[in-house]
């Protein structure tokens, strides 16, 4: 079976120094250093437009000084696209977003905003930006991503993650219902000739089945493994997480 990695997501480092205001720690660039040392294959940060955890000072910070690769996330919009243009990050990833969620709450709906996503994928690329696509298992939408030209999609698996927190008796049936979309939704993007990841809500347990899927690339993962760090240390929480998904690879 073909390698999978693992991208470390570092917003909610950012979301803790954040609740004290002005504090510079703890840092983002630090814990990405951290993951890096660990096993990690790339970091991800999510630059959201109201600036909540993530500040554009951390992402100038991180393209310079990460040895892996650096992930941006990002709204479909020009003020993103055009910061994505200064710092030259590896890959962009589309996310939809909303000020008032809590996190991303579903994928792109990459077919009504098609023109937008497809213009701002062809400037980015034309810049050597790999561009990614944050979609729902859906074949419409990943379809949809594939004639935009981006090369990647990440498969939103937030419906999974909250199938495998659920505790009545039908929890089982649900994940496995969930984890069937996202079997088949990396399938058919890995025969459109797409580099497929994944992520959103992935914990150390309920990564295994995913990381499973053959089709696979990268599984982008942040809270779990900052909320571990806080028990465990950061280098630990990634290293533990990162074994959880090799091992699944066996």
């Amino acid at each position: 079976m073909n390698p999978i990695y693992l991208g470390v997501n570092v917003d909610h480092v950012a979301t803790l120094r954040q609740a004290r205001g002005k504090v510079a720690y703890p840092s983002p660039a630090q814990a990405a250093w951290l993951a890096e040392s660990a096993g990690a294959d790339g970091i991800t940060v999510h630059l959201r437009e109201d600036r909540r955890h993530i500040q554009d000072s951390d992402v100038k910070l991180l393209a310079q000084t990460i040895i892996t690769r650096l992930n941006f996330e990002m709204a479909v919009t020009k003020e993103m696209v055009d910061f994505a243009l200064e710092i030259k990050p590896a890959y962009c990833c589309f996310v939809p977003e909303k000020r008032e969620e809590l996190t991303t709450e579903g994928g792109l709906d990459v077919i009504k905003h098609f023109d937008t996503i497809k213009k701002y994928t062809e400037r980015l690329q034309l810049n050597h930006i790999q561009v990614s696509l944050f979609v729902d298992a859906d074949s419409n939408q990943i379809q949809a991503a594939k004639k935009t030209g981006a090369k990647l999609i990440e498969l939103h698996t937030g419906p999974y993650a909250e199938a495998s927190l659920d505790k009545n008796k039908d929890k089982n049936k649900s994940q496995d219902q969930e984890l069937t979309k996202i079997q088949a939704a990396a399938k058919l993007a890995n025969q459109l000739g797409l580099i497929v990841n994944a992520g959103h809500g992935l914990s150390y347990e309920n990564v295994a089945a995913i990381a499973n899927i053959p089709e696979l690339y990268e599984l982008n993962i942040g809270h779990a493994i900052v909320a571990q760090a806080l028990f465990d240390g950061f280098e630990k929480a990634v290293s533990k997480m990162k074994q959880i998904m090799l091992d699944a690879r066996k």
